[in-house]
Formats: structure tokens, C-alpha cells, sequence
């Protein structure tokens, strides 16, 4: 069988200093795909707005000067692809999946970064999009791949902690990074969606990352269709968890990137309640970032892409996560419990902003 063609659509710069500004995540992309197996993939081109990064992309990594472009739009109609990577800020990922996904000479697959998009009707139309035109649509959403997340969601399935009561999150803000914890959360509760979300925030000072509004700190509780509650916390609330992300069942609990002193150097720990005290747990290297992560997320696409079937990275785990997201800015919004599914379709953060709800300085 020949090769998968893929395409880059947003090549960005290699940077050594990754920033709210830009982490150049096609680079890491295009390292992924350089790990799977001879034979396998083939890169042939790549497309930015600023030409000189899409060149130097293409350098690195062995796409032709007729791969080269500016345009997505001439990228897709003059090359074959069958996989495209989407590494763009968000506010235009909406834009980009759903015009390759329609068009005449549209990919198997799309592998977009995260988070999925700046409102949540665009989020919506990105997987109808997909699905009505037969395109697999995946996110990055690679950490649920690393060890100290594999070993953890063995521990709940074994019952080492019990019957799972609650999976908590405590890093990062609700939207980018948060976009990694509700995707985890939903994963480590064995179901993805919500039935109810209540959440309030604070956005008091201005925060941009990748171009988008994101709270100062957070506090969220909602409750999934199986029972399992969540809760999570950002800026000022995270150390409520004390950990990247938690587990509690009614006979012990489980840490992911624990932040407790004793904990220094493990990545994962457990207690089981009468049975002493917290018991660390080898991951082989490996932390709640990596490394690896992205190369079996990828990997598990594309295999999953070729074979017709979801993979882990699945647009509707994407969905069902950023829903809870959009549902507790809602909630802030109206002070009340929201009800699932989430009827508003737009930002509720950016319209409280709008109307001088929340004025961050």
C-alpha cells in the first residue's frame, strides 16, 4: 500500500521558547509522523501565511519546493493528501476544517490542534462538517497517552480505589491548557458527557493565550451521565486538588503530577484508605507532559484513519469536553446550574467582556 500523503496547513516558527504567543506544534507534528514506521506516511507539503517558515518548515523536513504554499486553499487543490495537520491558533481552526472537509479534493483525515475552537457553535459545525463528508477529524489531545494517565485509568478499571466518585483537575486555566484536562477527565471517569455543569470565574486581569480570552482562575463541579462528578479547579483554586489531576473512589485515590514535597520525582501516586500512606508509582520517565505522548497520539490516528474506525483522539471526546467548558462559562454568566446539552452557541466569556460583566485590566 503507498504511503499517506500529508499536508501542514499553519507551519509556524521553530522556536526554542514556546509562549502564549506560539509553540510552532506543526514541528511537533511533523516529528510524530518521522516516528511511525518507514512506509508508512510521506510529507509533501506544507502551507503558511509567511512563506519564509513554510520554507524552513520544508527544509526540516524533506517536502519538495512545490509543496511549498501560502494558500490552504491551492494546497489542497493541487496535492492529493490524505491526512492534513491543522497547527493553527484557534479562531480560525472552525474556518480551515470545515472548507478542507468540503472540499472536492478533501483528505481522509484531519488532525487539528486544540483547542477546538473560540465559540461553541463552531465546535459543533467542525465535527457535522467532518461527518457528513466522511472525513475522520481528530484533536491533540495526547496526554491521555502518557504513562502516569494509562497506569492511573488501569488502577480505576482494576478497582484498586474502589467505585470512582469524582475526577478532579487542577492546572492550567478552562480553555487551551484546560482543553487537555477536561479531555482527561472524561477519559479517567469512563464517559465523556456531562449532564449538568455549574461554574464560577474570576477574569479580572487581561490573559491572551494563542489569541484567546482565558479566565484568571476558575472553580467548576458538573456530574457525568454514568455519575461520576468532576471538579476543577485553575489560578487561585488549583491547589484545592494539589495535583495536575485526580482521582477519588470510596476506597482510595490516585494522583497524577502530584505536588506534594515527599512526592518529588514520581509522576503518579495512590492511597488506599487503612492501608498506610501514599504508595509512588514508576512511570518510566515519563511525567504528565511526555515525552512520547504525541507520536502514539498521532500513530493511533492515522492507524485508526487508514482502518475506517475512531481513535482516542476522537473529534466527539474533543466535543463532549469542550462542551463542559463553554457550559461553566455559561454558568458564570447566568449564576445558575446549566442543564446539558448547552443550547448558546457563542463565547460567554467574550460576550461578558463585551457587555462589561467582567472587565479585566
Amino acid at each position: 500500500m503507498a504511503p499517506l500523503r500529508v499536508g501542514f496547513i499553519g507551519t509556524g516558527p521553530l522556536t526554542d521558547h514556546p509562549s502564549a504567543t506560539g509553540y510552532g506544534m506543526a514541528n511537533q507534528h511533523a516529528t510524530a509522523y518521522k516516528a511511525m514506521p518507514e512506509g508508512e506516511i510521506e510529507m509533501v507539503a506544507c502551507c503558511d501565511l509567511y512563506r519564509d517558515r513554510a520554507v524552513a518548515f520544508a527544509g526540516r523536513n524533506g517536502i519538495p519546493e512545490a509543496g511549498i504554499y501560502t494558500c490552504y486553499h491551492e494546497m489542497l487543490a493541487k496535492e492529493s493528501l490524505d491526512i492534513v495537520s491543522v497547527a493553527t491558533w484557534p479562531d480560525v481552526h472552525a474556518e480551515i476544517v470545515i472548507s478542507t472537509a468540503r472540499h472536492k479534493n478533501r483528505p481522509m483525515g484531519i488532525y487539528c490542534e486544540k483547542p477546538m475552537a473560540n465559540t461553541w457553535g463552531e465546535c459543533k459545525r467542525m465535527v457535522t462538517a467532518c461527518e457528513q463528508n466522511g472525513v475522520k477529524l481528530g484533536f491533540d489531545h495526547q496526554r491521555r497517552y502518557g504513562k502516569p494517565f494509562r497506569l492511573a485509568k488501569k488502577m480505576i478499571d482494576d478497582g484498586l480505589i474502589g467505585k470512582l466518585v469524582r475526577v478532579e483537575a487542577g492546572a492550567g486555566d478552562l480553555f487551551e491548557y484546560g482543553s487537555h484536562n477536561f479531555n482527561l477527565s472524561g477519559y479517567l471517569a469512563g464517559c465523556t458527557k456531562a449532564k449538568w455543569v455549574i461554574g464560577q470565574i474570576d477574569y479580572s486581569q487581561w490573559k491572551i493565550v494563542f489569541g484567546t480570552h482565558n479566565e484568571n482562575t476558575a472553580m467548576a463541579y458538573w456530574e457525568y451521565e454514568n455519575g461520576v462528578q468532576g471538579f476543577a479547579g485553575t489560578g487561585r483554586c488549583a491547589e484545592i486538588v494539589g495535583s495536575h489531576n485526580r482521582a477519588i473512589g470510596t476506597e482510595g485515590i490516585i494522583e497524577m503530577g502530584p505536588r506534594a514535597p515527599e512526592a518529588k520525582g514520581y509522576h503518579l501516586r495512590y492511597r488506599v484508605f487503612g492501608k498506610g500512606g501514599w504508595e509512588n508509582v514508576d512511570t518510566d520517565g515519563e511525567s504528565v507532559h511526555g515525552p512520547g505522548f504525541i507520536e502514539r497520539a498521532i500513530a493511533d490516528f492515522v492507524a485508526s484513519t487508514k482502518a475506517g474506525t475512531a481513535s482516542e483522539v476522537d473529534a466527539h471526546s474533543a466535543l463532549d469536553g469542550t462542551e463542559i467548558i463553554f457550559a461553566i462559562w455559561h454558568s458564570s454568566r447566568t449564576h445558575g446550574i446549566v442543564k446539558m446539552p448547552l443550547i448558546p452557541e457563542d463565547n460567554a466569556l467574550v460576550d461578558m467582556m463585551q457587555r462589561g460583566a467582567v472587565q479585566p485590566r
